[in-house]
C-alpha cells in the first residue's frame, strides 16, 4: 500500500469503490507521510489520528453493506483552521480563539462529509487570514515560504500528506500558496461556493477555494461544494454546474489566452518573465496575445485595500478591543486604518467592482481566459512573510475564477504558478481550459 498518499482523489475514490484498497488503507498512507514529513512542513494546527482512522473504518463498513457511495468516499481532506468543524477546534491562527470549539460544521464542510469524504485534520493559516504567517515551511525547501494564508492547505497538497485541501482567499491565499508550492489551485466565481461557518474579514471579498493535485480533482471538489446555500446572502439560486464532465472535456477548439501583463509587470522577476516568454512562443500568436488591461482597473489595489481593510476593522473589532496585545503589528495596523476609513470611499470602492467586471468582458468576448503570472517570483526565502499578492488581488476584487497550475519552475529549483482567469460565472470552462493548457505544455 505503499505509495497511496500520491494517489489524486479522482484516482483514491476510484481504488476504494473498485475494492482496490480501503479507506483505511488510504487514511494510513497519508498518516504515514504526515509522520515522515510533519516536522519539517508543519501543515497541521490540528490532527487526531485516531479520529482519522475511525472516520475511515467507518467509511469501510459503510460501503461493505452495500450502500451508495458519494463522489469522495473515503477521500481525506484537509480544511483550514478558519473554517468550522464541530468535532474539532477552529482556532484561525490566533491566541485569542485558542480552544474555540464551534456547534455546527461549515456548510463547506457538511457537503463534504455528505460526499463521504474523511476530514483528516485543520490545517495552519495565517494569523486570522492576515499576512503575520503562521509555522508552515515550503515543502520544497524549508527556508522559503509556503505562502498565505492557506498555508497549510497548500503545503499539505505538495507534500503528499493529503490529496485534496480547502482554503480561501480574500487577496491572495489561494492562488500564492499554490503557486509558491507547485500544486493546483483553484478559487471559483463568488458565490459558487458557500462562507457559512468561515472566518469573515469582508463580505465583498471573502471567497472559498480548493488545492489538488491536478485539474481534474479541482473539478471533483467543485463539483461537490459549488451547491446553493440559501442561509448565505453572497449567494444566488444556480443550477448544479457538471464540473467533471466539463473540465474533461476538449474543447470545440483550441483555447485563445489573452496575456495581460498589467501595471505591476516590471515587479515581476526576470526568470518568471522568460517562462512567459517561453510559453507565448510554445502556443504560438494563434493561442497567445498580449491584452492591455483597462484603465478603470488601474486602481483597484487601492479599492481592494478599502474594502478588505474595513472588513477586518469590523469584523476583528472584539479581538482589537479584548486583546490588540495579542495580534501581530501587521493586524494591529490593518484594524487601525480600517478603522479611519469613511463610508462613502468604502461604498466607491464596492461600485467599482462591478465597473471593472463589465470592463474585462471585452477581453472574454474575444479569448477564452486571462493568462498572467500566479506570483511575481517563487516562493521568496525567509518565513517572516508570505509573500506578495499582487498578481491576485485584481481578480479576487472583481470575484472572477482564477486557477494557477504548477508549470514554471526557477532556476532554485522552486516553483511558479501559471494563472488563469475566467469571466465571471465561466468556472467549468476555465478548469476545461487549463487542463487543455496544461495538456498542451507537457505535450
Amino acid at each position: 500500500m505503499q505509495g497511496l498518499n500520491w494517489l489524486s482523489a479522482t484516482q483514491a475514490a476510484q481504488g476504494i469503490r473498485d475494492g482496490l484498497f480501503s479507506a483505511v488503507d488510504l487514511v494510513g498512507a497519508c498518516l504515514a507521510q504526515i509522520d515522515a514529513q510533519e516536522p519539517q512542513v508543519h501543515a497541521w494546527a490540528y490532527l487526531d489520528r485516531e479520529y482519522a482512522l475511525a472516520q475511515a473504518k467507518k467509511a469501510d463498513e459503510w460501503r461493505s453493506q452495500g450502500n451508495p457511495l458519494g463522489p469522495l468516499h473515503g477521500v481525506p481532506v484537509g480544511i483550514k483552521d478558519i473554517i468550522d468543524t464541530r468535532d474539532m477546534p477552529t482556532e484561525d491562527g490566533t491566541p485569542l480563539h485558542a480552544g474555540r470549539r464551534p456547534w455546527y460544521d461549515a456548510k463547506v464542510v457538511d457537503l463534504l462529509r455528505a460526499a463521504g469524504a474523511v476530514i483528516l485534520g485543520k490545517t495552519v493559516t495565517t494569523e486570522m487570514a492576515t499576512y503575520h504567517p503562521g509555522k508552515t515551511c515550503n515543502p520544497h525547501n524549508p527556508a522559503h515560504t509556503p505562502g498565505g494564508s492557506s498555508s497549510g492547505s497548500a503545503a499539505a497538497v505538495a507534500a503528499g500528506m493529503v490529496p485534496l485541501a480547502v482554503g480561501t482567499q480574500t487577496n491572495g491565499s489561494m492562488i500564492r500558496p499554490a503557486s509558491f508550492c507547485g500544486v493546483h489551485g483553484f478559487k471559483p466565481t463568488r458565490g459558487t461556493v458557500s462562507c457559512r461557518g468561515i472566518l469573515v474579514q469582508s463580505e465583498l471579498l471573502d471567497q472559498p477555494g480548493f488545492f489538488a493535485r491536478d485539474v481534474q480533482d479541482l473539478a471533483l471538489i467543485a463539483e461537490v461544494l459549488a451547491v446553493y446555500d440559501a442561509d448565505d446572502e453572497g449567494m444566488r439560486p444556480h443550477a448544479p454546474v457538471p464540473f467533471v464532465r466539463i473540465a474533461a472535456e476538449e474543447p470545440p477548439m483550441p483555447p485563445k489566452l489573452a496575456l495581460i501583463k498589467t501595471p505591476w509587470w516590471d515587479e515581476v522577476d526576470a526568470e518568471v518573465q522568460e517562462g512567459f516568454a517561453e510559453l507565448a512562443q510554445v502556443l504560438g500568436s494563434e493561442q497567445l496575445n498580449e491584452f492591455p488591461l483597462p484603465s478603470s482597473a488601474n486602481q483597484a489595489l487601492t479599492w481592494h485595500q478599502t474594502l478588505m481593510e474595513a472588513g477586518i476593522a469590523s469584523h476583528f473589532a472584539d479581538e482589537y478591543d479584548r486583546g490588540a496585545a495579542h495580534m501581530s503589528d501587521s493586524l494591529r495596523q490593518q484594524i487601525e486604518r480600517g478603522r479611519q476609513i469613511k463610508a462613502v470611499d468604502y461604498l466607491a470602492s464596492a461600485a467599482r467592482m462591478l465597473q471593472i467586471t463589465e470592463a474585462l468582458d471585452d477581453v472574454f468576448d474575444q479569448y477564452d481566459a486571462i493568462i498572467t503570472p500566479a506570483t511575481a517570483s517563487s516562493a521568496p526565502l525567509g518565513l517572516t512573510s508570505t509573500g506578495s499578492p499582487l498578481f491576485c488581488t485584481l481578480w479576487t476584487y472583481c470575484g472572477m475564477p482564477a486557477i494557477s497550475v504548477p508549470l514554471l519552475r526557477t532556476s532554485n529549483g522552486m516553483p511558479v504558478g501559471v494563472q488563469l482567469v475566467g469571466r465571471v460565472g465561466d468556472d467549468a470552462r476555465l478548469l476545461r481550459t487549463a487542463n487543455w493548457l496544461m495538456s498542451a505544455i507537457n505535450g
